[in-house]
């Protein structure tokens, strides 16, 4: 499965908010950005597909910035993809419907149809509270040990 930069980067900010989630406080496109590394133009297309979905709020002003709308365990893989890359899970095309009809039914039926369920499945029971908790673990790992 290849997901574009768009979804990965989503996948990415989402998981940096759910990490300040507790404070309460907005979060910056260009704080994110700064702390990714990613685009500030980039991210900004990023949020409003982001904010259609309902997955952030947005608030203007010197104080303002985006908030998650739901807890990071409310939020899964699936709901973050599905509002960035709607292609990825668009109805497979016919094959060889025309010609070939009981071989595009296989196909469809014990394939695409298949693949398509476990696929959502998997990434609707990944929730960004598991990435978070994923990278927590991960930066403990990479932390340095200093000792005098």
């Amino acid at each position: 499965m290849r997901i574009s930069a768009k979804g990965r980067y989503a996948l990415a900010a989402v998981i940096h908010m759910a990490q300040q989630y507790d404070t309460g406080e907005h979060v910056t496109v260009i704080s994110i950005s700064e702390r990714l590394g990613i685009s500030k133009i980039y991210l900004e297309q990023v949020f409003s597909l982001l904010k259609k979905a309902d997955i952030v709020t947005s608030t203007k002003g010197a104080q303002g910035g985006y908030l998650l709308t739901r807890m990071p365990g409310q939020i899964t893989v699936l709901d973050v993809l599905l509002a960035i890359e709607a292609s990825l899970f668009e109805q497979t095309q016919t094959t060889v419907s025309e010609k070939a009809p009981d071989i595009e039914e296989a196909l469809r039926l014990s394939a695409f149809d298949v693949l398509d369920i476990n696929i959502r499945q998997t990434l609707g029971s990944v929730t960004i509270a598991d990435l978070v908790n994923e990278a927590e673990k991960h930066k403990e790992n990479n932390a340095m040990m200093f000792y005098i």
